[in-house]
């Protein structure tokens, strides 16, 4: 399984990239959301995991370009320290498929996943 993951926190990225190749993953890691968008026209993924605030584009515009632009139905998942209920609940109206909230347990975030992945 292929996951794009896309976060401006380098210290984050580098954790979520170790722990998803641990599990057998095959990880591509991008800073910004145009690069995941580049990432999203060459190569297809099975699910996407994206940052909120993020460089040049953020996470909601790149969950918007994924389901409206692209027609991609792979599952995406919002990570952010921002738990507002308006954020979360555009999130989800652009068609996120969960929502985690920044610190996150590693091991929930890993059931999420192959949750999603079935």
């Amino acid at each position: 399984m292929k996951i794009l993951v896309c976060e401006d926190d380098a210290m984050t990225l580098m954790a979520l990239n170790h722990r998803l190749l641990q599990e057998g993953y095959e990880v591509v890691a991008v800073h910004d959301g145009a690069e995941a968008k580049q990432k999203l026209a060459e190569s297809q993924f099975d699910l996407l995991l994206t940052d909120l605030h993020m460089p040049l584009i953020d996470g909601l515009e790149l969950i918007r370009h994924v389901r409206n632009d692209l027609n991609l139905t792979i599952p995406i998942v919002m990570l952010t320290r921002i738990g507002a209920e308006d954020i979360v609940m555009k999130a989800f109206e652009l068609g996120a498929d969960d929502y985690v909230t920044k610190p996150f347990s590693p091991n929930e975030l890993s059931i999420r996943i192959k949750r999603l992945l079935k």
